[in-house]
């Protein structure tokens, strides 16, 4: 988040200036009282007095929204890091993850009343998000099952959000347009993106088709090829003639231009977030009458992000480095895999963390579309406050592994002493892979 800016509250209509006080008093009392940042419920205490407040804190900025089911958290650090020159105190965002309204409100009370905003926007609230804030720039990384229980089936989301983004005005609100930054190789992120005016079409790849089977245009079947391409083998639907593409580390550009891509952050997935940045900064007008920032300067800016919100950080317990790695559902897991495998040391030990809190969903059928197979070989531990579930679902993977109720238990395990649980060394890291609130439980433990 920018630094304070407390002459912007008198700046504010009188509902939206009493909205900021109300909310802002109660996150310093939620931190007074060691109940947490505040960044949830003093923006629902603001919204609470001014339903409008989002709209009114976000009027005449320079905004950019990153939304999908996989990697909005780490995509929007990078988006950050791109825009702000290593100076992220320049760009106002929700470096929390709080990807709701309230939390959007948390992250742009108290910050300059002009400037450039990152938001990450959880699926489900992206139409409200381009209503409030009109942005210039909105990415969208990928579309696949996820949570269930709160954002119901894929089809229904897509449906959605076709509808918001076809009515974005051609020219946009007060002069200035919106253009869609989209994964061309996602087949429910073209369906929905088609109905925008401006879109910039990246071929990003995609991990999981899984949810992709089926054409929402005609019902027929997507064909997926070995090249990346897909299309519906009944209608004309397929992936659109793309503004750049990846090639394994390679950024290309449609007029010719080949850019690598050597980012801080491991994995194709990361690479492939960081093209979507590359391709969104440079259509988000600079700020302070500064130009705004080309392909090639997004890219080298990268080099330098290692990590965002913990996720790929390393931390050390006993000696031994842990990685800490975030996923939440299969699309998620399936990444996460191919990092392991791109990492080249299948010695490492693995530990496996699973809750089913709010914030994870309550679902936990997921586990079995999570191609675990993948870890046969491996040391494996499970853990979690539903390390029973994945206990069965890795039996019938037929993956050996131990079960360990508490997490800094498990973690401590798969250290050692060295051949207690596998023959890898002191070297190799022990690799943690947690939903959301597992991945958290540790990082405050460790």
């Amino acid at each position: 988040m920018t630094s304070l800016y407390p002459a912007a509250t008198g700046r504010l209509p009188f509902r939206p200036s009493v909205a900021v006080k109300v909310a802002s008093g109660i996150n310093r009392l939620s931190r007074l009282l060691g109940r947490g940042s505040g960044t949830v419920i003093g923006g629902r205490a603001g919204l609470a007095v001014d339903p409008m407040l989002l709209a009114v804190l976000a009027k005449d900025r320079n905004v950019a929204l990153v939304s999908g089911t996989n990697g909005k958290t780490t995509t929007t650090g990078m988006l950050v890091a791109a825009l702000s020159e290593g100076d992220s105190a320049r760009v106002a965002t929700n470096t929390t993850g709080a990807n709701m309204p309230a939390g959007h409100v948390a992250a742009l009370i108290g910050t300059r009343p002009a400037g450039t905003v990152v938001l990450e926007v959880d699926e489900a609230y992206l139409g409200r998000l381009i209503e409030d804030t009109h942005p210039q720039v909105v990415v969208l990384l990928n579309l696949t099952r996820d949570q269930l229980d709160r954002i119901s089936e894929v089809r229904m989301l897509v449906d959605r959000w076709r509808s918001v983004l076809g009515r974005l005005d051609p020219v946009g609100h007060g002069g200035s347009r919106t253009v869609v930054v989209a994964n061309a190789d996602d087949p429910m992120v073209v369906w929905a993106a088609s109905t925008a005016p401006e879109v910039r079409w990246v071929g990003a790849g995609q991990v999981w088709h899984g949810d992709a089977v089926g054409c929402p245009a005609c019902g027929g079947r997507i064909v997926f090829e070995a090249s990346g391409s897909w299309h519906c083998d009944q209608c004309g639907f397929g992936r659109p003639d793309r503004f750049a593409w990846l090639e394994g580390d390679v950024l290309v550009l449609a007029d010719g231009r080949r850019l690598p891509v050597v980012i801080g952050l491991p994995g194709q997935f990361n690479r492939a977030n960081a093209a979507m940045v590359a391709v969104a900064a440079p259509e988000l007008v600079g700020t302070h009458g500064q130009p705004p920032v080309s392909i090639a300067t997004a890219v080298e800016r990268l080099s330098k992000l290692h990590e965002v919100a913990g996720r790929f950080s390393r931390v050390q317990r006993k000696g031994r480095d842990i990685r800490l790695l975030l996923a939440k559902n299969p699309a998620g897991w399936s990444a996460i895999f191919d990092l392991l495998d791109e990492s080249g040391d299948a010695t490492s030990p693995v530990v496996l963390s699973i809750n089913a809190r709010v914030a994870d969903g309550f679902d936990t059928s997921w586990l079995w579309d999570v191609p675990f197979e993948r870890l046969t070989g491996r040391s494996v531990v499970a853990t979690g406050e539903r390390c029973r579930d994945l206990a069965v679902r890795l039996r019938y993977a037929e993956v050996d592994h131990r079960v360990v109720s508490d997490v800094l238990e498990a973690v401590d395990l798969a250290i050692g002493p060295a051949g207690r649980l596998s023959v890898a060394t002191t070297s190799t890291p022990v690799e943690f892979l947690g939903n959301y609130t597992a991945f958290a439980q540790l990082r405050s433990r460790l």
